[in-house]
């Protein structure tokens, strides 16, 4: 059986890619929203610039956890926490996510496919 050992490389090395040089392709203007009896303003992070780490922790939790995860992570602990303080509809959340969705560029185009 053999065992294969972590090497040490100098940081002046050849490497394979440079993660630290990517920049995001598109503005990551934060997404704002108003929401309450008092019309408190939200902020959420723009999806690109969200911690993948937390929204993976999520990822079995399929779709509502999805959304969940990018809410949490997009609004930050202390907005988090005044937002779920709020009472919910369900069709006010899925307004709410499919508007940040497209604000980030993952809704749909509106583009016809016929012709």
């Amino acid at each position: 059986m053999t065992t294969r050992t972590a090497t040490k490389h100098a940081d002046d090395e050849v490497f394979d890619f440079n993660l630290n040089a990517v920049e995001a392709e598109v503005e990551l203007r934060p997404f704002r929203f108003l929401w309450g009896p008092k019309n408190r303003r939200f902020t959420m992070q723009h999806a690109e610039e969200l911690n993948v780490w937390q929204l993976m922790e999520r990822a079995d939790g399929g779709d509502v956890g999805a959304v969940l995860s990018a809410l949490e992570t997009g609004l930050g602990k202390e907005e988090w926490t005044a937002f779920r303080e709020i009472p919910m509809p369900q069709y006010k959340m899925k307004a709410l996510f499919e508007a940040y969705k497209q604000h980030c560029g993952m809704g749909e185009s509106g583009a016809s496919s016929g012709s």
